[in-house]
């Protein structure tokens, strides 16, 4: 049975990875209790395609990607932080700067493709290279043989919302009215009443 005929509505939602979007979801169901969500882990990839292909209605994600057909939103920035073994020398600093840097090995996608997080942090854990990685991916891939520090001079990621131009759903703009306030929101405080 087609779930239009039994009344019910349905939003996809896709993010990038460490990207949190279950206070936003929460928020918009506590308003939408008939219209049920589904998540789609965005690939770093092909962060913008779930979009492009119809698997995914919004998106939660993490620039750069093509931006050309979809409508952005801002959200945020996401602090790089520099990936390294625990036994790297450097793992003794508090915090890193790109100078620091200068000489290490760089796991990233100019440097050598990765076909996963868990890819990269087992080449970066078995002394490879060091990754440059937003800190929500950091924190949500803690790992004990791994060290995160932030690097006070990198320019953060910046998060942000995106939804392809002609969609113009109900659901779908509710989603990112109610998305874009929650998510402006610095993490732990309340929402507003």
């Amino acid at each position: 049975m087609h779930e239009a005929a039994r009344g019910l509505e349905r939003l996809v939602v896709t993010f990038s990875a460490g990207l949190h979007v279950s206070e936003a979801i929460r928020s918009f169901t506590a308003r939408h209790p008939q219209v049920e969500i589904d998540l789609v882990p965005s690939l770093w990839w092909e962060r913008d395609a779930p979009l492009r292909d119809g698997r995914a209605h919004v998106g939660y994600l993490r620039r750069p990607f093509e931006e050309s057909g979809l409508r952005i939103i801002p959200i945020g920035h996401d602090p790089k932080v520099a990936c390294l073994p625990v036994t790297h020398p450097l793992a003794r600093l508090r915090t890193l700067t790109s100078a620091d840097l200068d000489g290490e090995p760089i796991l990233d996608a100019r440097t050598r493709r990765t076909s996963s997080l868990e890819e990269k942090f087992e080449l970066i854990a078995s002394g490879r290279g060091v990754g440059l990685v937003p800190r929500s991916v950091a924190r949500s891939s803690s790992r004990p043989d791994l060290l995160c520090l932030p690097v006070t001079d990198a320019t953060p990621y910046e998060t942000c919302l995106a939804v392809a131009e002609d969609r113009r759903e109900r659901r779908v703009l509710d989603f990112l009215e109610i998305a874009t306030t929650t998510l402006r929101r610095p993490s732990g405080s309340p929402a507003p009443q």
